[in-house]
């Protein structure tokens, strides 16, 4: 399950690092969530030129570690727990950055209730989707589909394939085979151009249903077929795809509507965004 937290609407990428138990959070998010940047990693570039004593020490405050980027695939990315941020915060004249100590606070807080209470982390990811204007009906979907996610990559990590690279090209091969696009182009059509916009976050409920049925059929083709190493297993990820993508033509064949769609949730207004929802059940 990806940790999404959000300050004033602003998605900020988070993984908990069991080895120090501390939150870690993408710099680049953290950054454009202070200053509103259309290009956060330009604004990093000159906020470390302005400050060479946090550019000297910027391996030791933001170290890499893999993320869910917004194409559904894990890349590292530059991060920082919650020492490293309040220094970053230094650096970054904002009206934000008082409001965003306190919200880093009632993180940490929310860990340790999650931590004694594991649901508590599902509830608070609905609760940012709900506040974020999404249909209960999409976001138990949404929830769903990581589940199934999770239970793909977990399947994928015992039978010997490596995260990154090889996760995101079998990713890509399930798309290709259910959708006909793979993440990249699939974004494009969409209109997704800033890195962290989400592909997922953007699809409509049947998008996310025949997603969740390419990455169950892989996970169950590949459990049995048993298959170990990466060929073994992009050869089930292209199987499990088709068997969706199969699927979603016998659909578009008998309702005369394409399931891959354009539409996206980017500017859609809490009100019109219910409403288009409540319509797709008519």
């Amino acid at each position: 399950m990806p940790n999404i937290k959000l300050f004033e609407e602003k998605r900020i990428r988070s993984v908990w690092n069991e080895e120090d138990q501390k939150w870690y959070f993408s710099v680049v998010d953290v950054v454009e969530a202070l200053t509103d940047s259309v290009n956060p990693k330009d604004y990093i570039k000159k906020m470390r030129k302005r400050d060479p004593l946090l550019n000297s020490n910027w391996g030791t405050i933001c170290p890499p570690l893999e993320m869910i980027a917004a194409d559904g695939k894990k890349r590292k990315t530059q991060t920082a727990n919650v020492e490293g941020v309040l220094r970053i915060i230094q650096s970054i004249p904002s009206p934000k950055a008082e409001p965003f100590k306190l919200w880093l606070a009632k993180v940490g807080q929310e860990r340790l209730e999650e931590i004694e209470n594991p649901e508590l982390a599902q509830l608070r990811m609905r609760e940012i989707y709900k506040a974020k204007g999404y249909s209960d009906e999409w976001i138990e979907k949404r929830v769903r589909g990581i589940a199934v996610r999770d239970e793909l990559t977990d399947e994928w990590k015992k039978r010997g394939v490596k995260e990154g690279k090889e996760y995101s090209i079998l990713t890509a091969e399930i798309s290709k085979a259910t959708f006909g696009l793979i993440p990249s182009d699939y974004k494009k059509f969409k209109g997704l151009a800033k890195p962290q916009e989400n592909l997922r976050d953007h699809m409509t409920d049947l998008e996310l249903i025949f997603t969740m049925l390419g990455e169950a059929s892989t996970t169950e083709i590949a459990r049995t077929k048993d298959a170990h190493d990466f060929d073994e297993n992009e050869k089930a990820a292209i199987e499990g795809g088709t068997v969706a993508g199969n699927a979603r033509k016998e659909l578009e064949k008998k309702s005369g509507r394409k399931v891959v769609s354009s539409q996206n949730y980017k500017i859609l207004p809490e009100k019109e965004r219910r409403k288009l929802d409540k319509g797709k059940k008519k």
